[in-house]
């Protein structure tokens, strides 16, 4: 396992001042059964009048905050510490048959009602004949679920390229497929979708990368911003996370921090502002680094 300490801020600034700035925010890292978010806290400046923080129907940390103070800078900066450890799923969950991976064809079992949710399409997540014709490829009839997720996630990887800036968060499935190109949530969606075109369900996941990976590691693409990646349902085990930018599984240099059906459910930080301003400018840094462990201080 690995202790991180990650560093997210979001600054804005504004030509003309703010009288009134309401947000929302995905910041809290989630505590999973190989990942505990160890502390937690978040500076809004100028302060927020109001906070509200309540755990939205995925299970993830949502905070509301209002800031009514005049301003021409609202920063948003979060500082945690989690502790990662490798996912591991059972290795006979994976040899399944992808067909029987359908969640609404398993309904015995207790998660399969939620992983419907993730079946359907988004507003970010369109499902055309293109997907469905991509995806079929790497789903032939009895073909192990596990084997199935990970080539689609290699084919996305070669055959999409990551360009910094060539799409936005409100860019679809079909303007990867038309480009050619794009950044990690344009990946995610895509091999979500793939998934949800077969019948599989398919979970967007945002979170982060370390920055500066332990060593020997290689530091990977994305880490710069918030990340994100995909979810592959594996009845009874849970599961399996792909991060199709970096074309390899999840693993302790991901933390994650909010599940959603697709970007829209889980941003970052997103708000809405009252103000004569004509131009505003956003930038953000993000920073995942390890940290020794408590118990191996002084050794």
């Amino acid at each position: 396992m690995t202790d991180y300490r990650i560093r997210h801020t979001t600054r804005y600034s504004y030509d003309g001042p703010v009288s009134g700035s309401y947000g929302l925010f995905h910041l809290r890292p989630r505590d999973l059964p190989w990942q505990q978010c160890r502390s937690h806290d978040v500076r809004i400046e100028p302060a927020a009048a109001d906070v509200f923080r309540h755990c939205d129907v995925f299970g993830n940390d949502k905070t509301y905050f209002h800031v009514i103070e005049p301003h021409t800078v609202l920063e948003v900066t979060a500082v945690s510490e989690v502790q990662i450890s490798p996912q591991q799923l059972p290795p006979d969950r994976l040899s399944i048959a992808w067909e029987r991976a359908r969640p609404d064809q398993r309904l015995e079992l207790p998660d399969a009602w939620q992983a419907v949710d993730y079946t359907f399409a988004t507003p970010l997540v369109d499902l055309p004949d293109e997907v469905h014709d991509y995806a079929r490829r790497s789903f032939p009839a009895g073909r192990p679920l596990g084997e199935a997720a990970t080539e689609l996630m290699h084919r996305i990887h070669a055959d999409f390229d990551y360009q910094s800036g060539s799409s936005s968060v409100t860019s679809r499935v079909t303007d990867l497929l038309r480009s050619r190109s794009g950044v990690c949530q344009d990946f995610a969606h895509f091999l979500v979708a793939c998934l949800r075109s077969q019948g599989l369900a398919g979970r967007y996941v945002s979170g982060y990368l370390a920055t500066r990976p332990p060593p020997g590691q290689p530091r990977l693409v994305g880490a710069d911003a918030s990340h994100a990646w995909a979810g592959c349902w594996v009845p009874g085990a849970g599961w399996l996370y792909l991060d199709p930018t970096n074309d390899r599984l999840t693993d302790e240099a991901h933390a994650t921090v909010a599940f959603g059906r697709d970007y829209g459910d889980v941003p970052p930080v997103k708000g809405v502002i009252f103000t004569k301003a004509k131009e505003s400018n956003m930038t953000v840094s993000v920073d995942m680094a390890p940290v020794p462990r408590a118990d191996s201080a002084g050794r």
